[in-house]
């Protein structure tokens, strides 16, 4: 079999297990779905080692596999480009996607939208594939919309609840504001190169790195600063960056498998690749990558905050995520592009584990999520507390594990980064490790230790479908069925090694090659390149920084509020309750936006109804359509149905013609 048809496997395996579910599940029953979806992603990860061992050996492959159409010289087409970068994403997409598939079977046992469940998170793995592998933009804008659908369709996938119907709009829109500057930087992108293909336009690039263009005003441009800051508007809507961060929380409505997948995993992590990918064209602006290192820095350090004040166990993961990602991006504005796609994929591993373990014990709390109402779960829950215990580790930073050497590479970066903006970012991520330390601790620590407070338990935040049948008040808790541990025990060995076994090919070693590019003016990888000694050293090292200490302060003071005094928090609280209050209304945005856009679009469109409907329309064109009705009236007359009325109607008409064409001549 050639590699073609084995790249063409990879995205399509899926989507047929997508379509056989979601059109024949009702037909093939629950068993069945699973078992086809299951094999075509299981399939697809097998196809994505086989050819990441393919590039490994230095077969990369640029082509394209339909053209689906052209226009002069434009062509839109399908095409793949498989190299380093592209092989990584497969890897993290099918695996992550492989486990939260088998996860699913456990998590999702009594719904009825069982088979609509598996299809969709298939048809979701098909779309985030051909993001990654497409070689040009319009692929990559298909893909790219296709994932905002389908995780659209998996928030609000219990539609009968408000708040998912809610909490689905709101995700749709707020990433259409995004994909707006997208569709407009692709639309600079093809105006300015006459082409699509990532290839061409990267080779281009640099002819146009002075060029300018005039938007409004007569003030001039940058090409390369407006092209790429339109496109980095759409990685953040994608990736939840402020201040288009807001979707993010409320999608913690769909299903907890969809939070590890989606929002954890792959989709969030697209602007990410994205602004990766197109390295060769933000290396020509040092403007959009500072505006990317500012933007990455309030995520990081604000949306942090926001964790700490959350009692939903999986809003404090949804906060967690948004603040990763904002290191992930201030990764991306110092240049450090393999430092942040590297920390994309420990933090894939370990957070989809943290969501995937919140499920758990969210389906052993039968539904409840309020981590107030949990506590001692350690000893009935083994499993998910140690994997908890390790991905909470990994998130923080713990020296030799994955989170560690990716986060620190972060830090390291931006303090080495020489753009105006560095200083204040590397504060914000300084601070950002402690408070994420404090924040994951205090959930892990009201999850599984202290006091059992579960018995009081008044049911409410249910996760689920409406006919939970399991009694709310009694029973103890007990550890998940394997179908559930299972894929946390597989995401908890990559949490632990993976960052160990990868440094120093992706960061130092050439893992990457051409993939990602990095101009001498940003000497920051390089000068990183001149600090590491190896993986084991630097993880020896870490105690002697400052990031080890004050990850450990979190957790130390964590420990100390939420097992011993745990009066303090609830005084503080009371003493500054308008920061409390500030951080439980996440900073007032979702007022904010819904005032100004819902309502700004209420005020215009009363406008438009009040001068377009009642002046305009009502006064006269429905004139018009008065006049209209009575001509009609008239027509209808010789509209009898009968052949003969209509022959002799001909007749008459040809006759007027032809007299009419006699006079002319």
């Amino acid at each position: 079999m050639d590699m073609q048809t084995l790249y063409l496997i990879v995205p399509l395996a899926p989507l047929l297990g997508a379509i056989i579910a979601g059109f024949f599940g009702k037909l093939i029953g629950r068993t069945l779905s699973h078992v086809v979806t299951i094999a075509g992603v299981a399939v697809s990860l097998a196809a994505s080692v086989l050819v990441f061992q393919d590039v490994l050996a230095g077969q990369t492959y640029n082509g394209t596999v339909y053209t689906w159409m052209v226009l002069g010289d434009l062509r839109f087409e399908v095409g793949f480009l498989i190299d380093s970068l592209t092989t990584m994403m497969m890897l993290v997409v099918t695996f992550v996607s492989l486990m939260v598939h088998i996860y699913t079977i456990g998590y999702m046992h009594d719904d009825p939208g069982y088979q609509r469940f598996f299809s969709y998170i298939s048809l979701f793995t098909f779309s985030m594939l051909m993001l990654v592998m497409s070689n040009n933009f319009l692929q990559l804008f298909f893909g790219w919309e296709a994932v905002g659908l389908v995780s659209y369709l998996l928030i609000g996938f219990w539609y009968t609840k408000e708040t998912a119907i809610y909490a689905n709009l709101k995700a749709f829109l707020v990433n259409r504001v995004g994909d707006f500057g997208f569709i407009l930087g692709i639309g600079l992108v093809l105006a300015h190169f006459g082409s699509l293909d990532y290839a061409t336009v990267f080779a281009k690039a640099p002819e146009l790195a002075n060029e300018t263009i005039t938007i409004w005003f007569d003030t001039p441009w940058m090409l390369m600063s407006a092209i790429g800051i339109l496109l980095f508007i759409g990685a953040m809507g994608k990736s939840a960056q402020f201040p288009l961060h807001v979707w993010l929380p409320d999608s913690m409505e769909g299903p907890t498998p969809i939070s590890a997948l989606i929002h954890a995993a792959t989709m969030v992590t697209a602007g990410i690749f994205m602004v990766a990918r197109m390295s060769p064209l933000y290396e020509l602006s040092d403007t959009a990558l500072s505006f990317i290192m500012v933007i990455g820095a309030i995520t990081a350090l604000f949306m942090g905050f926001l964790g700490i004040v959350q009692n939903d166990i999986k809003r404090v993961v949804a906060y967690s995520t948004l603040s990763q990602l904002g290191y992930m991006t201030v990764a991306l504005g110092a240049s450090a592009y393999s430092v942040a796609v590297f920390h994309l994929m420990t933090h894939a591993f370990f957070k989809a584990l943290l969501f995937l373990a919140a499920g758990s014990v969210i389906i052993a709390m039968h539904h409840n999520q309020d981590i107030r109402y949990m506590g001692g779960l350690k000893k009935y829950m083994p499993i998910t507390w140690i994997t908890s215990l390790i991905g909470s580790l990994a998130l923080i930073g713990t020296p030799f594990l994955s989170g560690f050497y990716s986060k620190e590479s972060i830090i390291e970066a931006v303090k080495l980064s020489n753009l105006p903006a560095a200083d204040i970012a590397y504060w914000a991520v300084l601070i950002g490790v402690f408070v994420t330390a404090f924040y994951s601790f205090r959930m892990y620590f009201l999850v599984f230790h202290g006091k059992e407070r579960f018995h009081n338990a008044h049911h409410h935040g249910d996760d689920s479908h409406g006919q939970d049948e399991h009694d709310h008040h009694g029973g103890t808790p007990h550890e998940t069925p394997w179908v559930v541990t299972g894929p946390l025990l597989a995401l908890a060995l990559p949490s632990l090694a993976i960052g160990y076994m990868t440094i120093e090919p992706m960061l130092f070693g050439d893992f990457f090659g051409n993939a990602i590019y990095v101009a001498d003016r940003h000497p920051v990888m390089v000068e990183l390149n001149q600090h590491f000694h190896g993986a084991m050293a630097m993880g020896l090292h870490a105690i002697t920084t400052l990031p080890f200490w004050l990850a450990a302060a979190g957790v130390g003071l964590s420990a100390f509020f939420y097992l011993k005094r745990p009066d303090i928090p609830a005084a503080i609280q009371q003493r500054f309750s308008f920061i409390h209050s500030m951080l439980v209304n996440k900073y007032w945005f979702d007022e904010l936006y819904s005032w100004l856009f819902a309502g700004g679009a209420r005020l215009l469109g009363g406008g438009l109804w009040r001068g377009g409907d009642q002046a305009i329309i009502d006064g006269t064109i429905n004139g018009t359509a008065r006049l209209v009705e009575r001509v009609a009236r008239l027509l209808r007359a010789f509209q009898s149905g009968y052949i003969y009325h209509y022959a002799f109607a001909m007749l008459i008409g040809v006759f007027a013609l032809v007299t009419w064409f006699a006079r002319l001549n």
